[in-house]
């Protein structure tokens, strides 16, 4: 069979024959090329009898994250609903709307005053992939409504410009974009992670006994000083204490201080989320591309308001030495081998090495703010803009369960990579040892619950 399409051009573009071998769209030579000047082009499309029919596909990117527990989130901040969708969760693990309800509640608007006053319960529904209280292995959807809508609020911004906002950009992109609230640039898209990441959460913990915890550690320019926390103790219910999230109550008060002197001013600031995994099984990651930390990295920055991330040492790292900076190893009184120090944030080479890994998020400030700024319209007249609607004075006390989530996906899909790979043989005893108690657990041994 046959097709032909003409497009008015001022280049030309021939059907040929591929490399494989399959008639399809492609080149002559770069010559041949030069010597065309028509100006319109003609595209032939051939099926020949004699080869296997193939299917061209384009594929659009930016909604699914993990390769093996494989998360997709769907929805916009003003549409019906938002969630999403988990495929390659393991069998048999008890889960229920209230796993998932409690982490929504950490991470839904209008729990504060230094948050949106944007009310909204998100209640959770799980629709698909549990039996009895029981995940079945097969496809989990969590589906959450939208109830408290405000279109309009979005009238200026629908002609104007955000500063610093996605609204310029997903213009740029898409030739349009959905204006009330921002579309799938929302935060209200985290709900979709944060219940994936309650999911990811309960297996680390039932597999290993994983905890990760992050808490507000820098709010504008009230910075928690080091050593004021101890992350190897450092517990939820010292994070959960105040509405700032911060585990100190002295700084937790001068930060809270701080997003009130910039929110009734119609202002806005940002801060630093730290965020800490214990008991993190040893070998999780990959070499070069997979690396743990880059797929940690990859995982805070795709947050909204994201724009910087560390991980041990960081930035700091660069005023030492090398002698400085190393972990030197020792065994301790099980025999495991350890770190004395722990530089390395928990990760040598890609690889978790047993120790806490810990890491720094940095937020902006909130962009859509309450104060005069210069823009431009989509028609490009430049004007003034004040941003209506409903808004976080500081996004970093409600993304302490977003960090979390994305932290506990990262890890869980390592993880099951890590158990596909190394852990189809008994292991090497002497060389993949857990750090616990017991000198004789193996590696990725699950932990008997």
């Amino acid at each position: 069979m046959a097709a032909s399409f003409s497009f008015a051009s001022s280049k030309s573009l021939l059907g040929g024959r591929r490399s494989d071998g399959v008639s399809g769209l492609g080149f002559r030579q770069p010559s041949d090329l030069r010597r065309l000047s028509s100006s319109a082009i003609q595209i032939s499309i051939r099926r020949w009898a004699s080869l296997p029919a193939r299917r061209l596909e384009v594929r659009a990117g930016g909604d699914k994250f993990g390769k093996h527990f494989e998360v997709t989130t769907y929805g916009e901040s003003h549409g019906g609903g938002v969630g999403c969708v988990i495929s390659g969760c393991p069998p048999r693990i008890p889960l229920s709307e209230e796993d998932l309800q409690f982490e929504l509640d950490r991470r839904r608007p209008g729990q504060s005053r230094i948050t949106t006053p944007r009310k909204e319960t998100d209640t959770c529904r799980i629709l698909s992939g549990i039996h009895e209280g029981m995940t079945t292995g097969t496809s989990i959807c969590v589906f959450v409504p939208n109830t408290d809508q405000r279109g309009h609020d979005y009238s200026e911004m629908s002609i104007a410009y955000r500063p610093s906002h996605a609204d310029a950009t997903y213009d740029f992109k898409y030739g349009l974009r959905a204006i009330q609230g921002g579309g799938r640039s929302s935060a209200r898209e985290t709900i979709g992670r944060v219940a994936a990441g309650a999911v990811a959460k309960k297996v680390l913990n039932m597999y290993m006994g994983t905890e990760i915890l992050a808490y507000v550690s820098q709010v504008h320019k009230v910075m928690l000083p080091e050593g004021v926390v101890d992350n190897e103790t450092v517990t939820l219910d010292q994070i959960e204490s105040n509405i700032v999230r911060c585990p100190d109550p002295e700084y937790a008060q001068k930060m809270i201080e701080a997003i009130d002197a910039v929110r009734v001013k119609g202002d806005s600031v940002g801060g630093i989320v730290t965020c800490i995994a214990r008991n993190v099984p040893r070998g999780l990651g990959c070499p070069v591309f997979d690396k743990l930390e880059a797929d940690l990295g990859k995982a805070m920055l795709s947050l909204p308001a994201t724009k910087g991330f560390e991980i041990g040492s960081g930035f700091a790292g660069t005023l030492m030495t090398g002698s400085e900076h190393n972990d030197e190893f020792y065994m301790d009184e099980h025999g495991n081998v350890r770190t004395r120090t722990n530089r390395s944030g928990g990760i040598q080479g890609g690889i978790s090495n047993g120790e806490t890994i810990y890491m720094r998020i940095a937020f902006k400030p909130t962009s859509t703010i309450g104060k005069k700024q210069k823009t431009v319209t989509r028609e490009r007249q430049e004007t003034d803009l004040i941003a209506r609607g409903r808004h976080d004075p500081c996004v970093v006390p409600r993304a302490v369960p977003m960090v979390e989530a994305m932290v506990a996906l990262v890890l869980l899909d390592q993880l099951m990579s890590q158990t596909a790979q190394c852990g189809l043989f008994p292991v090497n005893p002497a060389l993949q040892q857990q750090i616990a108690p017991d000198p004789n657990g193996t590696l990725l041994t699950p932990k008997l619950v």
